[in-house]
C-alpha cells in the first residue's frame, strides 16, 4: 500500500487560521512605527502607491496563472472587487500614512484596538451577522489587555491623551478597513493570489489621481538607500504576507472571530520595543499579554461564523 504523500509546509500553514491570524498582526506591528518614522520623508500618497505597485509586481508572476483562470469570476463581481480595492488598499492605507504625520504613537495604538468594533458593525450592516456573547466578551477582555500595556498600568494616563486631526483621520481609516474586512465575505470564489494581485494593482491605479495632486503640492520623495529599505519592508511584510495571512484566516473562520487578533498588534509592537529598543519588560506587560491572549482565545473559539465563499491557495 502506498503511503500518503507528505503535505507541504504551505499547504499545512494555509489551513491553520489561528497561526495565520497571529502572523498578520506580527507583520503589521511595525507598519505604524515605520509610517510615523518616515513622516515628512515619504508623502502619504507616494508611499501608498509605491508600496502597492511594488507588492503587485512581486505577486504578479505567481498570481498570473490563477488570474487567467479566475478572470471570468472576477469580471462577474467586478464592482465588488473594485470596491474592495479602493477601500482596503487605496483609501485605508493613504489615510493611515496621512494620519501618522499628525498623531502620536500611543494614540494610534489605542485606536487600532477599535478595529474589531468596526468589523462587528460592518458585519452586522452588510451581512446581518451579530457578535456572539463569546466574541463580544473576547473583544472586551483583549481590549482591556491592550489598555493595560499602552497605559503602562496607569489608568490616569487616559486623561493625558489628546486628540488631533490625525486621530480623526486614523479612525476613519480603521472604519474603512472594517468595511473591507466585512465586504470580503462577498468576494468571488477565486484563488487568494488572484485576489491579492487584482486588489493590489487596482488599488495602486486608483491612487494615481491623488498622486498627481500630491506631486504638485508637496516635495517629491528622495530615493535614498534608507527610503528604498522602508519601501521594501512595507511592500513585503505589511502588504503581501499580512494580506495573504489575513484574507485566508478570515476565509477560514469569519471576520468577527478574526477581529480580536487586531489586539495583538500593540502586543507585538511593545515586544519589539523591548527586543530591539532595549525597553524593560515590566509586570504590566505580562498582565496585558495575558488579557489579550485570553480575549483572543475566548472569541476565536466561539461558534464559527459563516465562511467566505472561496478557496485558499493550493
Amino acid at each position: 500500500m502506498n503511503s500518503p504523500a507528505p503535505r507541504s509546509f504551505t499547504s499545512w500553514l494555509t489551513n491553520k487560521p489561528y497561526l495565520l491570524l497571529t502572523l498578520t498582526p506580527l507583520f503589521w506591528a511595525g507598519n505604524a512605527v515605520v509610517g510615523r518614522a518616515v513622516a515628512g520623508h515619504f508623502p502619504p500618497i507616494t508611499l501608498s502607491i509605491l508600496r502597492w505597485t511594488t507588492a503587485f509586481l512581486i505577486v504578479l508572476p505567481f498570481a498570473w496563472p490563477h488570474l487567467v483562470r479566475d478572470w471570468a469570476a472576477i469580471r462577474e463581481r467586478m464592482g465588488t472587487m473594485v470596491l474592495l480595492s479602493v477601500a482596503g488598499i487605496s483609501i485605508f492605507n493613504a489615510l493611515q500614512y496621512w494620519a501618522l504625520e499628525y498623531t502620536e504613537a500611543l494614540n494610534a495604538l489605542l485606536m487600532q484596538s477599535s478595529g474589531p468594533l468596526f468589523i462587528a458593525m460592518w458585519s452586522l450592516l452588510l451581512l446581518g451577522l451579530r457578535l456572539t456573547w463569546a466574541q463580544a466578551a473576547g473583544i472586551v477582555v483583549s481590549l482591556c489587555g491592550v489598555l493595560v500595556i499602552l497605559l503602562r498600568g496607569d489608568v490616569t494616563a487616559l486623561a493625558r491623551i489628546t486628540l488631533n486631526k490625525g486621530d480623526l483621520i486614523y479612525l476613519v481609516a480603521l472604519a474603512i478597513f472594517g468595511f473591507y474586512s466585512a465586504l470580503s465575505a462577498k468576494r468571488p470564489a477565486i484563488h487568494n493570489l488572484s485576489f491579492l494581485a487584482f486588489t493590489f494593482g487596482c488599488g495602486a491605479l486608483c491612487l494615481i489621481p491623488p498622486l498627481i495632486w500630491e506631486l504638485s503640492a508637496r516635495p517629491v520623495m528622495q530615493f535614498t538607500p534608507s527610503n528604498l529599505a522602508v519601501l521594501a519592508y512595507v511592500a513585503i511584510f505589511p502588504s503581501i504576507l499580512s494580506y495573504l495571512c489575513f484574507n485566508r484566516g478570515v476565509e477560514l473562520i469569519g471576520a468577527n472571530r478574526a477581529a480580536p487578533f487586531f489586539h495583538l498588534i500593540p502586543v507585538f509592537g511593545s515586544a519589539m520595543a523591548i527586543i530591539f529598543l532595549g525597553e524593560k519588560l515590566r509586570l504590566f506587560h505580562l498582565a496585558g499579554y495575558v488579557l489579550v491572549l485570553a480575549g483572543v482565545f475566548i472569541a476565536a473559539r466561539s461558534t464559527p461564523s459563516p465562511r467566505i465563499a472561496g478557496r485558499g491557495p493550493g
